[in-house]
């Protein structure tokens, strides 16, 4: 008897995901429809991370906590920044996934896959309604902020190479240094 393919339902694939144990240090993301497993960052990718977290630690206007590693809820799956930006206590007793309301920026930087974090990520992001995302993309050498999301994408960006600075928009409301994020 011939095997018979049967093609997964969106929700076949979810509960894989869901169910999905990853190797210490992985992270699986489920990006418009596929899972997506990366392995643990290199050392200046985790920098860069660290770099802004303190930046916004020292200069943000407003008192906000930089989280790594909280998996968010968007239209175009399920994806988890390398930095996400909220509120203080935002993600208090929430569950490994959440909407992502009140969240204020997503930060990626580019590592395997830089294609994702270009495109699919940002598609994501902006269909669910996060005001700011910033990728630093290291492969390209430069910094760009997507803000003003509507109808599926961002409808703004300003692009600026490493060493120069970027503005912020508020809540934050000051110059990122992107030197230290190359």
């Amino acid at each position: 008897m011939p095997a018979v393919e049967h093609p997964l339902t969106e929700d076949d694939v979810l509960q894989a995901f869901l169910e999905l144990e990853t190797p210490a240090g992985f992270k699986a993301e489920l990006i418009e429809g596929e899972i997506v497993v990366t392995p643990p960052p290199d050392g200046d990718h985790e920098d860069a991370i660290a770099r802004f977290a303190r930046a916004v630690a020292r200069h943000a206007a407003e008192e906000l906590y930089v989280s790594g590693g909280k998996g968010l809820i968007t239209p175009n799956g399920r994806f988890i920044p390398d930095a996400t930006v909220a509120p203080v206590g935002r993600f208090r007793a929430q569950d490994s996934w959440s909407k992502p309301t009140d969240v204020r920026l997503v930060l990626e930087v580019t590592s395997t896959r830089p294609d994702n974090d270009r495109g699919a990520k940002r598609l994501g992001y902006a269909a669910a309604g996060i005001p700011c995302y910033l990728l630093v993309d290291r492969t390209d050498g430069n910094v760009t902020l997507f803000t003003d999301p509507e109808d599926g994408d961002y409808t703004a960006h300003v692009q600026v190479p490493f060493g120069k600075p970027l503005d912020l928009p508020a809540p934050f409301s000051f110059a990122l240094d992107t030197a230290p994020l190359r």
